[in-house]
């Protein structure tokens, strides 16, 4: 065997090998779980598209909290999601909720999604992907994706976020009570798949009815 089939070889070998040390360190979509119903819901704070900072804590004093994770503003799906969102949202709030988006692109480009969308709810961005960990949605899509997700879709993610791992949360909502509980969530790898306005609505009635439920306890 030549030196040149050699040291090729080698190279090949290297590069598998590294491969596999990557993918051992990086979590697939198969590893997020997302955090379950019932579940302590983490605080958090966050600056939002205008670098104000929001605490979760103290927005719960004001009613539960509609959660939802998006991938970014190059996202079509999460355009159209957003979207929906915005438009049913005097409806949400009138179930007494506030709902809050997240991902994890930086403030500048939140601008860019509320353009997008319409949005009129907070945007928060997730710096160090410190949320999603928190919340267990964080995965590290394919070279295919990110290929698609960079170049073809614009989503330039090693600009975009506060790192270059090009890490992403899965799309999810999560609906949190006023005792900081996860009262409901709608959690799926599929990024096609999101919660919608009548599935939110009809959390959020449940969550009311239970609350009152409570309350008339409290009384008696």
């Amino acid at each position: 065997m030549s030196k040149l089939k050699i040291t090729l070889l080698l190279i090949i070998i290297s590069m598998v090998f590294l491969t596999g040390i990557n993918s051992q360190n990086e979590r697939s979509l198969k590893d997020a779980h997302g955090l379950s119903v019932g579940a302590k819901a983490p605080m958090f704070t966050a600056l939002d598209a205008d670098s104000n900072r929001f605490s979760l804590e103290k927005a719960l004093v004001e009613g539960p909290v509609v959660l939802i994770f998006y991938r970014g503003f190059w996202c079509p799906v999460c355009n159209k999601h957003l979207g929906s969102i915005q438009d049913s949202l005097k409806m949400i709030e009138k179930a007494g909720a506030k709902v809050i988006a997240i991902s994890p692109e930086k403030p500048e480009y939140l601008n860019v999604m509320e353009d997008k969308t319409g949005a009129e709810f907070t945007l928060l961005y997730d710096e160090g992907y410190s949320i999603a960990n928190a919340y267990d949605v964080t995965f590290k899509p394919s070279a295919t994706k990110l290929f698609t997700y960079n170049v073809i879709l614009g989503g330039k993610l090693k600009k975009t976020h506060s790192d270059e791992s090009q890490q992403l949360p899965i799309p999810a909502t999560f609906i949190i009570n006023q005792q900081g509980e996860i009262s409901w969530r709608q959690f799926d790898p599929d990024y096609k798949n999101r919660a919608s306005v009548k599935e939110i609505l009809l959390a959020l009635e449940n969550e009311n009815d239970i609350q009152t439920l409570s309350e008339g306890n409290d009384k008696k």
